[in-house]
C-alpha cells in the first residue's frame, strides 16, 4: 500500500509500569489543583431557552456532541415531565471563552424545550396529561402556559480558568463528556471517537459522510438543501444518527494502515487511528479527501445502490443481502482507491463486471461469509478484489 508523503503512523512504545507517587507527592499534586475542575452552577427559565439556543453566545452543537436523536414523542415526554415539575438532570456547559458557552451535555434537552416555544411541534403520546397531545406551546391553556414558564433547567459550567491551554480544554472536554455520558443512553463507538477524538481528520470524516454516492450506497437518505436542518427522515436513519456513516468514512482511511497498525479490536485500532490522524498536515488530509470522494464514487458508478451487498448462500438458495456490509466495503474501496487511474477502463467495463460479480462471490464465498477478521482473512478479501478488479483492466 502507498501512502502519501507524511500519512505513515507509528507506534508509541509505551511504559507500562506502574506510577509510584509517595502520599506527600500526591498531597501536592492535589494541593496545586492539577485535574481540578472549577464550577458554577445556573438556572435558566424555559421560556428564556429559545433565545439563549439562537444566540451567538451559546454554541449549541460543538463537535464533540452526538447528532440529534430526539423523536417528537420523547421531546413531548421532556415537556410533559416539565409540566408537572418533575426534576430533569442539569445541562453541562464549557466556558471557552469568557461569557461564551459551548454544550457539553443537554443539547437534546435544550433544542426540544426551543423546538416547543417555537411551535416547531404538536405534543403527542403523553400519558398523564393526554388531554393535551395535539397541543403547540401557542395552544396551550393558559394557565398551563404560565406554569411551563415558571420552571427552570439547572446548569453546570466549566469555567474558563479550569484549563490553562487549548490543549489541556480540549483534554478537559473530552474526559467530562466521556464520564457524564457514562451512564444512560449508551454512546456508539463513533460517538464515542466523536466526542473524545475531535479534530481536523474527524472533521474531514464528518463532511465526507455527506457524499452522496457514500449515501446512496449504504441507503443514507440525502441532505434536503437546507445545511441549517437535518431533515427528520435523514436524523432517523440508524446509520446517520448513531455516526456510523461517519465511521464508515475513517475505516477507509484507517484500512490503509491497518496492517501495521491494528493492535487488538477493530474499535481500538479506529480510536487510536483517530487520534493520530488529527495530526495529519492539510496537504496529507487534502489528498485522503480527494482519494476517498474519488473511490466511493467509482464505486457507485462501477456497481449503483448494491455496490457493498454480498451474493450470499441461504437454506433458500443464493441471493443478495438486503443491506450493505463492511465485508465488501472495506476491501472493495481498498482495491478500487489503488486502480483509480484505470477508472475509465472499469466504468467501461461495469457491465461485464455486474455480470460476473455473483460468479466471484460464489467462488469465494468462504472469504466473506461469517465474522472472521483477523489479518489473514482481511488479507484475502483483499487479494480476491485485487484479483477481479485487475481482470478488468
Amino acid at each position: 500500500m502507498k501512502l502519501f508523503e507524511g500519512e505513515s503512523i507509528e507506534h508509541e512504545v509505551v511504559n507500562d509500569q506502574p506510577l509510584r507517587m509517595s502520599d506527600e507527592e500526591i498531597n501536592s499534586k492535589y494541593r496545586e489543583g492539577e485535574i481540578r475542575i472549577v464550577t458554577e452552577q445556573a438556572r435558566y427559565p424555559l421560556n428564556t431557552i429559545s433565545s439563549m439556543v439562537h444566540s451567538d453566545i451559546y454554541k449549541m452543537n460543538p463537535e464533540y456532541q452526538r447528532r440529534h436523536r430526539w423523536s417528537n414523542r420523547k421531546r413531548s415526554s421532556l415537556i410533559e415531565s416539565l409540566i408537572m415539575n418533575v426534576p430533569i438532570p442539569p445541562i453541562f456547559l464549557y466556558e471557552y471563552e469568557y461569557s461564551s458557552y459551548e454544550v457539553m451535555d443537554g443539547l437534546q434537552r435544550l433544542t426540544a424545550i426551543s423546538s416547543f416555544y417555537d411551535d416547531e411541534f404538536e405534543l403527542e403520546g403523553l400519558t398523564k396529561w393526554p388531554e393535551l397531545n395535539g397541543k403547540k406551546y401557542s395552544k396551550l391553556p393558559k394557565l398551563v402556559q404560565q406554569g411551563v414558564d415558571r420552571r427552570y433547567i439547572s446548569s453546570i459550567i466549566l469555567l474558563h480558568e479550569t484549563a490553562k491551554t487549548s490543549e489541556e480544554a480540549e483534554n478537559l472536554k473530552q474526559m467530562v463528556f466521556d464520564r457524564i455520558n457514562s451512564g444512560g443512553e449508551k454512546l456508539t463507538p463513533q460517538e464515542k471517537r466523536n466526542a473524545n477524538f475531535d479534530g481536523k481528520l474527524n472533521r474531514l470524516c464528518i463532511r465526507l459522510s455527506e457524499n452522496q454516492s457514500l449515501c446512496k450506497a449504504w441507503g443514507i437518505p440525502l441532505e434536503d438543501g437546507n445545511p441549517d436542518r437535518i431533515h427528520s427522515e435523514r436524523a432517523e436513519n440508524k446509520l446517520f444518527k448513531t455516526m456510523g456513516d461517519v465511521e464508515l468514512v475513517l475505516r477507509f482511511f484507517a484500512y490503509r494502515q491497518r496492517a501495521n497498525l491494528q493492535r487488538g479490536s477493530l474499535e481500538s485500532f479506529l480510536d487510536f487511528y483517530l487520534e493520530k490522524g488529527n495530526y495529519f498536515t492539510t496537504e496529507v488530509l487534502g489528498n485522503l479527501e480527494d482519494l476517498f470522494d474519488a473511490t466511493i464514487n467509482l464505486a457507485y458508478d462501477l456497481f449503483g445502490d448494491k455496490a457493498f451487498f454480498l451474493y450470499r448462500k441461504r437454506k433458500t438458495g443464493w441471493g443478495w443481502f438486503e443491506r450493505p456490509t463492511t465485508a465488501v466495503y472495506d476491501p472493495m474501496m481498498n482495491s478500487l482507491s489503488q486502480r483509480l487511474e484505470f477508472r475509465d477502463e472499469l466504468v467501461r467495463r461495469r457491465k461485464e463486471m455486474n455480470e460476473a460479480i455473483i460468479e466471484f462471490y460464489k467462488d469465494n464465498y468462504g472469504a466473506f461469509e461469517g465474522r472472521n477478521t483477523n489479518q489473514s482473512a482481511l488479507e484475502e478479501r483483499d487479494l480476491k478484489f485485487n484479483e477481479f478488479f485487475d481482470r478488468f483492466i
